[in-house]
């Protein structure tokens, strides 16, 4: 329950940033937001009582919270009093740099000096956006010039002859790092490094050399875990935070059982995990690392005198490699993967992720396979840590050796994952497994063999929602065709019967703000060539030239995008800001110099200008969307979902196509109105709207504007 401390005391701050702002206007649905956040956090289980009677969602609620509303400011003051008071973290965590950006430098600092609450955060990155100063040392001390000799060059910190420009680069990072000019964060230094480049001396949790580095008292990346150790919010993005659990929670970020989460952006946290449990190998390159282990667990063998482990490793890397050769025979004979003329990369998408009988055994044994290469490579680092510890003088050959095993060790895992998803079969009634081979055509005989969970549900909601202390899911755009179901299913928690589900009031009057027109469109979407003559018919009809005002037209396809930009007259092509041509923001300063010249300007985007784009006023007074943003299941994991739904009865255009493209249709429309002084008028060009059964849902779904 919350208690009065709690609730006074985010009282109190709310009423000190409304005193601290002149002109603050209060609004109901940011106070509901408060309270919601608040109540759910409170409702969290102590880790004794939640082992005992398991967590059901008690302290998880799920808000969709308009623009306008002020979700940031209420999730970070009502998260922050309740982590302080209940000894907890708030880790907020979002989809989009842009948002963690704003997060840190204007939403904390601005809540925290305006509301007297004196929260401390910081902001948490994944290993590979630090520099490691031991390899960084390494390469640019002289004795790295003569490693390019040794025995085993491949596995070497340089692979190749470096160029002049790369050990330049190098040893300006170096001096500035050595001098305290740069604090080994590559988003910090003053210009883009080369990404081969960072690649030689960032590091990954396999070939860091951990309490063992010399340089561990400066690692940045260590320095940043320790910061995040003292802060009261740490903010986050999604991959990271994924990546977090699914190496059991606590590695990286706080420990679930520690945090209460504020998950911002969340209609993407479905997909974003399908992509984190996902794993691919290349067959080439396999066979590549896998070739190298026997040189280097003979070097380890030198140092340690461990010739059994050396043996084992060595063994399971043959069996690996042995194993891998007979599934090069066996893919050679199938009929999927055979070349053709319209596919440069085939593909076999194996039905229902089940395997045919043939490949049953081969599966079992590579998938025994590379957890073999895993534990003996694994055992093979344990032994020239500890040799290490005894033989000091030697340290650079053990940090060598280490470093080079770490990378054949991150390889293993790779595989590992790849080849026990290929031999998992899914339970009776759960989602199956994507499992698919894509023949590649840049290398003589490689496959790239991948596989994906259909659903994140059951990983989300064993990893994160049956051990986080609590959490909020929030965004502008949560329900789909009007409720919350899609996101519950997708996420898992549609099996945790106390999740608060909360559809917070816009603050806009769309009455009286906007409009919507369906044009009496002939061609359907169905017919592009047709659908996209009469776009470029409607558009100068649509759009005023001579006008001075903003415009954005979505569309869903490039093609379409660029025929339709072709196709119109020249007083309009004149006006056009077509993604692609420049870069976002060059586009986007371009848009607003025509409107402060008096010009009018038009945008044409796809997919990704639907969301995120924030275009207040005069800069956007009318959104024109081609058509409905329809994803049709295309890709091998959305194939797969499609026949699993088909088989069960199910319908996967009405369970999935329809209700996503309600979710993406809904965010085009919040393009028009970002502020209470908006105004503007909402185009759809697609005639399904008002033809098909389904039309009714969607136009159901958007703000109410009114119906011209």
């Amino acid at each position: 329950m919350l208690t009065d401390f709690e609730k006074d005391a985010i009282r109190d701050h709310y009423r000190t940033l409304a005193d601290n702002l002149p002109g603050f206007r209060p609004r109901a649905a940011q106070r509901r937001m408060l309270a919601e956040v608040a109540q759910a956090f409170s409702r969290m289980k102590t880790p004794e009582l939640a082992a005992a009677e398991g967590r059901e969602g008690e302290s998880i609620a799920v808000i969709e919270g308009p623009t306008g509303v002020g979700k940031s400011l209420a999730y970070l003051l009502a998260g922050g009093v309740m982590a302080q008071s209940r000894n907890m973290k708030l880790v907020v965590s979002s989809a989009t740099i842009a948002l963690q950006e704003q997060l840190v430098n204007r939403d904390l600092p601005f809540m925290v000096e305006n509301s007297g609450l004196p929260l401390t955060f910081a902001l948490a990155k994944g290993r590979g956006r630090y520099l490691c100063p031991y390899r960084l040392y390494q390469l640019t001390a002289d004795v790295a010039q003569g490693d390019l000799l040794g025995a085993d060059p491949s596995l070497a910190l340089w692979d190749r002859k470096p160029q002049p420009g790369e050990v330049e680069a190098l040893r300006e990072l170096a001096d500035a790092f050595h001098q305290r000019g740069w604090n080994g964060d590559r988003d910090t230094w003053k210009e883009n490094i080369d990404d081969g480049v960072w690649s030689r001396v960032t590091n990954d949790r396999h070939g860091c050399l951990k309490a063992g580095c010399p340089n561990r008292p400066e690692c940045p990346f260590f320095l940043a875990r320790e910061t995040l150790e003292t802060v009261d919010v740490v903010v986050a993005n999604h991959d990271l935070m994924l990546a977090d659990i699914s190496m059991g929670g606590g590695v990286i970020l706080p420990a679930p059982e520690n945090s209460f989460y504020c998950i911002d952006e969340a209609h993407h946290l479905a997909k974003k995990a399908i992509n984190q449990f996902a794993a691919e190998h290349s067959l080439a390159q396999a066979m590549s690392w896998l070739d190298k282990v026997a040189a280097t667990a003979q070097r380890v063998d030198t140092l340690t005198g461990k010739s059994s482990i050396v043996v084992d490793a060595c063994d399971a890397a043959a069996a690996a490699m042995e194993t891998l050769s007979e599934w090069l025979w066996l893919l050679q004979g199938e009929e999927a993967l055979a070349a053709s003329s319209d596919t440069l990369e085939p593909v076999w998408l194996l039905d229902d992720g089940l395997l045919p009988e043939r490949l049953a055994t081969p599966a079992a044994n590579m998938a025994l396979a590379a957890r073999m290469v895993f534990k003996h490579l694994s055992a093979l680092s344990d032994a020239v840590g500890e040799a290490r510890k005894e033989k000091g003088s030697e340290a650079l050959l053990f940090d060598k050796v280490a470093g080079d095993l770490g990378l054949l060790i991150g390889r293993s895992e790779q595989l590992m994952a790849v080849w026990d998803l290929f031999e998992k079969v899914a339970e009776e009634k759960a989602p199956p497994i994507a499992k698919w081979v894509q023949r590649k055509t840049e290398g003589k005989g490689d496959y790239l063999f991948c596989a994906s969970p259909v659903s994140a549900a059951a990983s989300l909601a064993a990893t994160l929602w049956h051990r986080a202390a609590g959490a909020v899911l929030t965004s502008a755009t949560l329900r789909s065709l009007g409720a919350f179901d899609l996101l519950l299913s997708q996420t898992g928690l549609v099996w945790l019967p106390h999740v608060n589900c909360v559809a917070l009031d816009s603050p806009f009057d769309f009455q009286s703000q906007g409009e919507l027109y369906l044009p009496p469109l002939l061609a359907s979407p169905k017919d592009p060539a047709a659908h996209t003559r009469e776009i470029v018919d409607w558009l100068p009809r649509l759009i005023d030239a001579s006008e001075a005002v903003g415009t954005l037209v979505l569309f869903s396809s490039r093609k379409q995008m660029q025929d339709v930009a072709a196709g119109l007259p020249a007083e309009l092509r004149e006006c056009l800001n077509v993604q692609g041509e420049s870069p976002k923001s060059a586009l986007l300063d371009n848009h607003h110099a025509r409107l402060r010249d008096g010009k009018a300007s038009v945008i044409f985007g796809l997919d990704s200008f639907s969301e995120g784009l924030d275009l207040p006023g005069e800069s956007c007074v009318h959104v024109i969307i081609a058509k409905l943003p329809f994803a049709m299941p295309d890709d091998p994991v959305g194939r797969t979902l499609s026949r699993w739904i088909e088989k069960r009865g199910g319908n996967p255009f009405v369970e999935i196509t329809v209700p996503e493209a309600s979710i993406k249709l809904v965010q085009a429309v919040g393009r028009l109105i970002r502020t209470e002084r908006d105004y503007g008028r909402v185009t759809i060009l697609d005639n399904r709207l008002t033809r098909q059964s389904y039309g009714k849902k969607l136009l159901a779904s958007l703000p109410p504007f009114k119906r011209i």
